[in-house]
């Protein structure tokens, strides 16, 4: 959009769209601005048709095509941009604009019925129109609410007088458990009793049910007429309708009761309830404890609809695809939507998870591609770097990996808070991968002067040291290195006193431990000093807004001591099962 210097219409509604057009780009994830500049373009001049200005034709289209790449799986803006071009270019520009529909929203039960629709409408051509009534039915037909599509196959075969093939639909419908799926049985049931039965039943069916009637009436010494016996095979087709019809009703009252709570069976960008999500997941195990693999699929893209937004379900059915053999293909595709289209990138934890599929299937520069492109938005997500230099050290070695934490510690663009966790990470390669505690230790010793701000470094630096192995001999000089520690962060680090206190509390619990003779001493004199009164403890005066080792606390601002107080977590080490009994809307994150 920002190619054109003329929108169309006015001069007030060229300002309009321009004004409205920046708010979206400030912030594209906002649907009522989205909404708001959609119907700017539409009221151009008064209201677009074939007769209005190209400027403002060029206006409308590229507003939309953004839009639905936003937002592919809002069905009825699809079908609004359809019905726009078939008024302003005709029908084949109208079908271009379904068949991108249909290919976004593939199992849209209403946007496939109305493409099918206008198609029977404006094309002459009877097996074009089929082709597309059963594309249609292979995205749609299995959905608990597909009536409206398979009326509309109906009607149209009505409309070309092909009794036939609607008993040929009718024998397919009344075996998918859906909505009204009785109906389709009495139509069938009716058409049954008067359609030539090679219609009804295959051949091989129609010989095998005059071989039993015949050989019903053969200990009799009755032979029967040819209208005896097509009475006769008709009772039996009717009857195995009806054993269809019980089965099929039995399958659709066990989806009865997850169908019934689908409250909202379509994509929108507002949260869900908690119990919408819980519904969901027990109609998917229910789904896939039937084992149907097709009709599994079929729910997952149901429900990845109504979910979209919620990375849970890609993630469920990304793992469900991977335990089925051969499907790769099927994995990455999953994947590829999560990622492209659905999942911002302010929770990576599902692009990290197609990376290291990626990785698995021998893809590595795609891995890394992954890496780079998370880090391209989010230069400071310390978990997307920490992935990366990990990919690194598996697939190049050690010093590949290190490069990746050097690099980022000195990019500009990264935080210094960033930074410090960074070099943590570092550390404990060395430590842990190359064994060298030394190194390991020099590392930290040696970036205390940067990151003495750092909650995360402390921590972890405290976490290293506890780590090595010890024995009696050398406990008194491993108690002095964790001590050495402890008064370096009480007296360099800015770190609030709240924090100080729940570090030190660490050597506090060593002292006790792991302590020697006279380890209550130094234990008791801390412990006035973290926990007694203002009076005597200087973290207690601090705390309560006092001065700490003659120094005004809060020298580091609001913003920054959040940042410096951070933990970082991991995807998994913040994955929790969900709440069952969770009211009210369900976050995103």
């Amino acid at each position: 959009m920002g190619d054109f210097s003329n929108y169309g219409g006015s001069d007030e509604e060229n300002a309009e769209i321009k004004r409205l057009n920046a708010e979206v780009d400030a912030d594209t994830d906002n649907f009522e601005n989205w909404e708001k500049l959609v119907r700017a373009c539409e009221g151009l001049e008064g209201g677009l048709n074939r007769n209005s200005s190209p400027q403002a034709l060029a206006t409308l289209r590229a507003t939309y095509d953004r839009f639905l790449l936003k937002f592919p799986l809002l069905f009825g803006y699809w079908k609004k941009y359809a019905d726009l071009e078939f008024n302003i270019s005709g029908p084949e520009s109208a079908e271009m604009v379904y068949e991108r529909g249909c290919a976004s929203i593939t199992n849209s039960v209403d946007l496939w019925t109305e493409y099918c629709s206008f198609k029977m409408e404006t094309t002459h051509t009877p097996h074009l129109v089929r082709e597309l009534f059963e594309r249609g039915a292979t995205h749609v037909g299995l959905d608990f609410l597909a009536h409206p599509f398979w009326d509309k196959y109906l009607e149209y075969e009505e409309r070309q007088e092909a009794q036939d093939k609607i008993v040929a639909i009718l024998n397919r419908v009344i075996r998918i458990p859906m909505h009204q799926y009785a109906r389709y049985f009495e139509r069938l049931r009716t058409l049954a009793q008067t359609r030539p039965l090679l219609e009804l039943v295959s051949a091989d069916a129609l010989a095998r049910y005059r071989a039993e009637v015949e050989a019903e009436s053969a200990p009799y010494g009755i032979q029967k007429s040819e209208p005896e016996i097509e009475r006769d095979i008709r009772a039996k087709i009717d009857a195995q309708l009806y054993t269809v019809f019980q089965q099929t009703q039995a399958e659709t009252t066990k989806r009865w009761t997850f169908e019934s709570e689908i409250k909202r069976p379509y994509f929108h960008v507002t949260e869900l309830e908690h119990a919408q999500l819980a519904n969901w997941r027990k109609y998917l195990d229910f789904e896939e404890s039937e084992g149907n693999f097709s009709r599994i699929v079929f729910l997952y893209e149901r429900c990845l609809v109504t979910c979209a937004l919620y990375d849970e379900f890609w993630f469920r059915y990304a793992r469900w695809m991977s335990a089925q053999e051969g499907k790769e293909e099927e994995v990455r595709n999953i994947y590829l939507r999560a990622t492209t289209l659905y999942v911002p990138v302010s929770r990576p934890g599902i692009r990290l998870q197609y990376a290291y599929f990626e990785e698995m299937s021998e893809r590595v520069d795609v891995a890394r591609d992954i890496h780079a492109a998370i880090l391209n938005k989010l230069p400071d997500c310390v978990e997307a770097i920490v992935s990366w230099a990990n990919l690194q050290r598996r697939q190049s070695g050690l010093d590949a990996a290190i490069e990746v934490y050097k690099a980022q510690i000195d990019s500009p663009t990264v935080d210094i808070f960033t930074k410090a966790a960074l070099v943590t990470e570092w550390a404990y390669l060395l430590w842990k991968v190359k064994g060298s505690s030394e190194e390991a230790r020099t590392c930290f010793s040696k970036n205390v002067q940067w990151y003495s701000d750092s909650r995360h470094f402390w921590q972890k630096w405290l976490e290293f040291e506890l780590g090595q192995p010890t024995n009696a001999e050398l406990e008194e000089q491993h108690g002095e290195r964790i001590k050495d520690i402890i008064q370096t962060i009480r007296s360099k680090s800015r770190l609030s006193p709240a924090v100080k206190q729940e570090l030190c509390q660490v050597y506090l619990n060593y002292l006790q431990d792991r302590g020697g003779k006279k380890a209550m001493k130094e234990f008791l004199a801390l412990d006035r000093e973290l926990y007694g009164p203002q009076s005597i403890s200087v973290i207690t005066k601090a705390k309560l807004g006092g001065k700490e080792n003659g120094v005004a606390t809060g020298e580091l601002d609001e913003p920054t001591r959040q940042k410096a107080e951070t933990r970082f977590y991991s995807f998994y080490q913040l994955h929790m099962d969900p709440d069952p009994n969770a009211q009210g809307p369900a976050s995103f994150n």
